[in-house]
């Protein structure tokens, strides 16, 4: 089961009918004793990373413990920035899963950025089997992630600078942008995901 967390500021319905349609068995869980019984876990997400932290703050404990047992998790846009120590656009910290921090898109952009935009693979990951450098997926955000560490870059896309749009480590994955707004491509990036969980 993949459990998908509701907490208030997320594409829900989008992501869980996505999912579904790789053939994935989702729950949407409002309570972190939900999380128990999971296989894998997505946070998605849209908004204000400081009022996001404030209602992940029930579910961060129970979080974070998941991830270093090494439960299979997904963060999507939002919940790929909330996994960094800081973002410059709220005070609250982070869950510093991952260390570095998010940062306002340049001024020689807009912002945010919606749209179609493609991407650049630096490193062949089983997240990333079938997609090709190039490829285009959906985009909506102001801020983008600076990992400290480099390596856990997977892929990374144009817009006024580099902005990294996928990362994973371990058991981590997060993309920058919405893989169930973004066609078949998107379809496919949930479907390898989905194999990570019943590996």
């Amino acid at each position: 089961m993949i459990a998908v967390i509701d907490y208030g500021m997320g594409n829900i319905f989008s992501i869980r009918n996505a999912l579904e349609k790789v053939g994935a068995d989702v729950r949407i869980i409002a309570q972190p004793e939900e999380l128990n019984d999971a296989d894998g876990v997505v946070i998605p997400g849209v908004g204000s990373f400081g009022e996001a932290m404030k209602q992940l703050l029930p579910f961060q404990e129970k979080i974070t413990s998941a991830i270093e047992t090494g439960l299979p998790f997904l963060g999507i846009c939002l919940g790929m920035q909330i996994l960094f120590e800081r973002s410059q656009e709220s005070p609250e910290s982070g869950f510093g899963i991952i260390e570095g921090e998010v940062i306002r898109l340049p001024d020689n952009v807009l912002a945010p950025q919606m749209g179609w935009n493609e991407l650049n693979i630096k490193r062949d990951t089983n997240i990333v089997k079938g997609i090709e450098d190039g490829d285009f997926f959906y985009f909506v955000h102001s801020y983008h992630c600076i990992p400290k560490d480099k390596k856990i870059v997977v892929a990374t896309t144009e817009y006024g600078t580099e902005v990294v749009s996928i990362i994973e480590r371990d058991n981590i994955c997060a993309v920058q942008f919405h893989p169930e707004k973004s066609g078949g491509k998107g379809l496919l990036l949930l479907k390898n995901f989905l194999k990570s969980i019943k590996c």
